[in-house]
């Protein structure tokens, strides 16, 4: 729901414009790309995965895990060589992404869609970042000053916009979105699990 007044209206329309920047592009792959905030099915992404890391990969981290990409472009393979063909191309550098196996210098990872596939690690960052509700495509998520819901209103981010975490305690993060900083509801990124503490 929009506010009624025209300042915030500009607000989320500036912010909804840094989203239409294009996240990947699919080589044989369907679905929507959320670069572009094309719709998703609903009930086909959620927030984060609701259980926390348990395990320990071949490299002694934590599975699964969050990282974001590093490159502005990255391939995505069907299986841990350079031998195996593309899936897909990632194009926007800071896309959040979760690792979930491990193998030599390969990491299999999904994607806010569901999408999986193997990346090269050194085209991985440990930088944490979260796109906005990729599951509300058309809406706008309140973006808060402080961590609570009764606080004073700083914007609304368009769902699909990805966000730079500085830190986050319970239910609520703060972050880094279109210009503005404030906190907003964990339950509205995907890119981090649900009760994660982030410094």
């Amino acid at each position: 729901m929009l506010p009624h007044h025209w300042r915030n209206k500009s607000i989320i329309f500036g912010v909804a414009c840094l989203a239409a920047a294009g996240t990947w592009s699919a080589f044989g792959q369907s679905g929507s790309s959320v670069g572009d905030l094309s719709p998703v099915v609903a009930g086909e992404t959620t927030s984060s995965i609701s259980t926390p890391p348990g395990n320990v990969g071949p490299s002694g981290l934590p599975l699964p895990r969050f990282v974001s990409l590093k490159a502005e472009k990255v391939n995505v393979r069907r299986g841990p060589n350079s031998d195996y063909p593309v899936s897909w191309v990632f194009q926007r550098k800071g896309l959040p992404v979760e690792i979930i196996a491990e193998s030599e210098n390969w990491r299999r990872i999904r994607d806010s869609e569901g999408a999986e596939g193997w990346i090269l690690q050194n085209m991985l960052s440990g930088k944490r970042t979260a796109m906005i509700a990729p599951w509300r495509p058309n809406e706008n998520i309140p973006l808060h000053a402080g961590p609570a819901k009764n606080g004073a209103l700083i914007a609304r981010i368009a769902a699909g916009v990805v966000a730079e975490i500085e830190e986050c305690r319970r239910d609520w993060c703060e972050v880094s979105a279109g210009g503005f900083d404030g906190y907003i509801e964990q339950a509205n990124l995907w890119g981090v699990y649900p009760g994660e503490n982030l410094d």
